[in-house]
């Protein structure tokens, strides 16, 4: 099976694109930095050069584990990913892998389904460490619903767009 990479590559800059909205004064930022304790003079003179290079990093690592969240197709390839016949186009296993794919390989790929699973993902995964880590900083619950709103969003939209176009 094969990704579009292309997709998936500009599917991490999301992370930046929803925090640019939901972390601003058009979307929850004064909520945000009074929860956090900052005010504007306490933001200025952040390396953002690094912050933004870095989050997309992280939001290109992320976009390649949704793919595997939103994607029921891989979970196949994962199993078979030892056996050498697969890689052999006339062997038994790459012949019935082929039919199977034909037959059911574009099962579950709309944008709809992403977007369920990138939200299912945004709440069994994000929300628990976001709420553990929130709990352990004694952070109040207005923080710890405003980035699990973000998270929310932003893996919804990973997910939806991964699956309908990677």
């Amino acid at each position: 099976m094969s990704f579009n990479i292309v997709v998936i590559l500009l599917t991490g800059l999301i992370p930046l694109l929803i925090g640019f909205f939901w972390y601003s004064n058009m979307g929850f930022g004064k909520a945000w930095m009074k929860e956090v304790g900052f005010t504007q003079e306490s933001m200025q003179g952040a390396n953002m050069a690094l912050i933004f290079g870095l989050t997309l990093l992280m939001g290109e690592m992320l976009s390649i584990a949704i793919t595997q969240l939103v994607v029921h197709q891989s979970h196949y390839y994962s199993i078979l990913a030892n056996e050498n016949s697969l890689k052999d186009p006339n062997s038994a296993l790459s012949q019935s892998t082929k039919a199977f794919m034909d037959a059911y390989g574009h099962n579950f790929r709309t944008f709809k389904h992403g977007l369920l699973h990138g939200t299912i993902g945004a709440l069994f995964i994000a929300f628990p460490i976001i709420c553990i880590n929130g709990l352990f900083e004694r952070r109040s619950r207005k923080y710890i619903l405003i980035h699990t709103g973000y998270w929310v969003v932003t893996m919804a939209l990973m997910g939806g767009i991964i699956c309908q176009f990677a």
